[in-house]
């Protein structure tokens, strides 16, 4: 277990001490520079026994021979010493180590090794590390650069940025300075050995110098960290935007359902990051935009989006790309269309996205009416003021400053935030800032695709962020051995679960299927009860549309084509049941994730699930609420209110007999730890308000993962 203090000695130590310090090091050469040029040079020490002066100072042979408490050390030394690097540094008193060099897990098994035991010490000693294999860490808002990156930013800003990978990082930290994105933090994680993304977020959000959080990782260390962390900072109004990398490694599960086939690595981590309150992008752009326009919004009350532009051509563009995206543009209300009328031009309309036209360049005021109005409008979260500013660092005057001014103005009046935006992405330099800063406007988005995808990813957590997550609630049923289950046996434990099931008849002779048949009163599904055999379709284990003439022979072909295809398989007799008409059909399935835990799948399709690729994810627990939402982001969700003459399906009917299926499989994890692998129903039938299970299949683990 990291202590807090640990981490906080990381991000806010006040002495330094460089171990492996080298002229020959590049490492070495710009971390100290850039110590020294924060004014910690007098708290920042040389260590190197074999040289006894490196960056023209002295250098001592230990971190225990500088004679002074050292709160963070810079491990530059190769891998094989590094361990005797944390024994000095602890002895001197420090609690906070970063690891530059490389040559650990990132090599092979032996590196591995030798990164385990590297933690082990680290622990034993009581020292936070992070890395290895990291440039280090700038905590800019106390003035602290204390990271191996040259040109480390010295404005701070509200967000913190944590990146997986030290040489992307460059780039993230330019990018945000030419977007005007401030920063508050640049960390580098690298190999997350120990010290993990989620420690970090963990502290971060009680930090003041903190509104948002920008992450790029390749992948989720200590994933139930990251997302308790996340979680208290959605909580907390501040926004976590993470750039994964590897969404097109879709390495979905090797399972005996389909459920396994379709619960791939991307789909897992985009419903935890959801459930965990976390806003996912695609590039590093939107990563640090997104993140900068949330630590200016915080969470929107509203997700309307109002635009207010001089140009009719940026209105048009803001609409189609709000339209592709499902962002709301909002109508405005009467009483905010009748004080636009008063201001607005005849050959202008007040609506939403609103051209105030080239009158605005006679009357500035006209800017200060219509942002104001915007953004007093009920129905308006967030306004967008779409207008030019200067990217050349000429020092003259910008001709448009008045009509900044004049947003200034009305963003000051409006109840809503509210950002300037430029119709590309251009540099906002320095001579730009000010010209934002003497107008009063508080936030700028170079770009409208960036501005219309971030405020809507922002309106979209804001609404996310406040569903409470539901409580675990397992189904009472029958103790079960972790061995496999015939259909027949994991229906039994359904209806234990109060999940609605097709009526059936277990039969185990070719007389009692007639007979079951013939009670039906219809045409019957029979289809093999064995627990060795999960797709039975596939082996002729199904027959359907079977009337009660043919059930006896029908029984007998099933027996015999399953025992010749499979015959080491246990057979059990055959299950009937009444057929049932065309109805929608629904996978529903709980899978096991070894990182995540329980996971539930619903898709639409039931057979065909894996063809139509439609299929919603979210951890468990879930309830009804829970399940609503997850069927509404089915892409066939308007399926289920009813097409060509079938009824609409009973929601609420339906999503209780989804909760039910996810006790059900809660209750065999009860029971059963990680030996439980899955459940699945396929298909759930859906006819209005008659939900049935039609088939289950219940699948173990031969091995606990460890």
């Amino acid at each position: 277990m990291l202590a807090r203090e640990s981490i906080d000695a990381l991000l806010n130590p006040r002495s330094f001490a460089l171990i492996g310090a080298s002229d020959k090091s590049t490492f070495s050469t710009l971390l100290h520079a850039n110590l020294v040029a924060a004014g910690l040079g007098e708290q920042t020490f040389l260590v190197n026994p074999r040289r006894r002066e490196v960056h023209g100072r002295a250098t001592h042979p230990s971190c225990v021979a500088i004679g002074r408490p050292i709160d963070l050390v810079h491990v530059m030394v190769p891998a094989a010493a590094a361990a005797d690097a944390l024994r000095d540094a602890a002895e001197a008193g420090a609690k906070a180590a970063i690891v530059l060099s490389s040559g650990w897990s990132e090599i092979g098994p032996e590196g591995r090794r030798r990164q385990e035991e590297l933690v082990e010490l680290a622990d034993e000693l009581g020292i936070a590390m992070l890395g290895p294999n990291v440039l280090g860490m700038v905590n800019v808002a106390e003035g602290i650069p204390a990271m191996a990156l040259s040109d480390p930013p010295t404005e701070a800003g509200p967000v913190a940025l944590i990146s997986q990978s030290g040489a992307s990082c460059g780039a993230m930290k330019e990018f945000a300075a030419m977007a005007g994105v401030g920063l508050s933090h640049v960390l580098t994680v690298g190999n997350e050995a120990m010290v993990t993304v989620g420690h970090l977020v963990d502290v971060l959000v009680d930090s003041d110098d903190v509104r948002a959080v920008a992450i790029f990782m390749e992948s989720v260390k200590e994933p139930q960290v990251f997302t308790a962390a996340a979680r208290r900072a959605a909580a907390a109004g501040k926004a976590v935007v993470v750039l994964k990398a590897g969404r097109s490694e879709l390495a979905a599960r090797a399972a005996a359902s389909h459920t396994g086939a379709l619960v791939g690595d991307d789909r897992v981590i985009d419903a935890m990051f959801a459930d965990a309150g976390v806003i996912r992008v695609d590039t590093i752009e939107e990563m640090l935009v997104t993140a900068g326009i949330a630590a200016y919004t915080g969470p929107l009350a509203r997700p309307g989006l109002g635009v207010v532009s001089i140009s009719g051509g940026a209105c048009d563009i803001v609409a189609d790309l709000a339209d592709a995206i499902g962002a709301e543009l909002p109508e405005l209300s009467a009483a905010s269309t009748a004080t636009l009328a008063e201001k607005m031009p005849d050959f202008g309309h007040a609506h939403n996205p609103l051209d105030i036209t080239g009158a605005a360049i006679i009357d500035p005021t006209l800017w200060t009416t219509s942002v104001r109005a915007v953004g007093n409008d009920p129905s308006v979260g967030a306004v967008l003021v779409v207008n030019s500013l200067p990217w050349r660092e000429d020092g003259l005057p910008f001709y448009g400053q008045k009509y900044v001014d004049a947003i200034g103005a009305g963003s000051a009046a409006a109840q809503v935030p509210v950002l300037y935006v430029t119709q590309t992405s251009q540099p906002i330099g320095p001579q730009t800032r000010e010209v934002l800063r003497t107008g009063g406007v508080q936030h700028v988005v170079p770009g409208l695709r960036l501005a219309v995808d971030g405020v809507a990813r922002i309106a979209d957590w804001s609404r996310r962020r406040l569903h409470a997550r539901p409580q675990p609630s397992p189904a009472e049923i029958p103790t079960v051995a972790a061995e496999p289950l015939s259909e027949a046996a994991a229906r039994e434990l359904l209806v234990a679960a109060g999940v609605p099931v097709v009526p059936s008849w277990h039969v185990r002779s070719a007389q009692e299927a007639e007979k079951a048949a013939v009670e039906a009163g219809m045409p019957v599904a029979m289809k093999i009860v064995s627990a060795d055999i999960g797709h039975k379709s596939d082996i002729g284990g199904v027959r359907l549309g079977v009337e009660s003439s043919a059930a006896a022979a029908t029984y007998d072909a099933i027996v015999t084509d399953c025992a010749a295809a499979r015959p080491e398989a246990r057979l059990d007799g055959v299950l009937v049941s009444p057929m049932r008409n065309p109805a929608t059909e629904l996978l529903v399935g709980v899978t096991r994730d070894d990182d995540w835990g329980l996971l539930l799948a619903v898709g639409l399709g039931g057979v065909l699930v894996e063809v139509l690729d439609d299929v919603s994810l979210a951890p468990l627990p879930v309830d009804e609420a829970v399940v609503g939402r997850m069927l509404e982001r089915l892409r066939g969700s308007a399926l289920l209110d009813g097409v060509r003459g079938r009824p609409a399906a009973d929601r609420q009917v339906l999503a209780t007999a989804i909760t039910g299926i996810c006790r059900l499989a809660e209750a065999l994890d009860t029971h059963h730890g990680r030996a439980f692998d899955g459940l699945e129903v396929n298909p759930l039938r859906v006819d209005g308000a008659v939900v049935e299970a039609l088939d289950a299949l219940v699948t173990w683990r031969s091995e606990a993962p460890q």
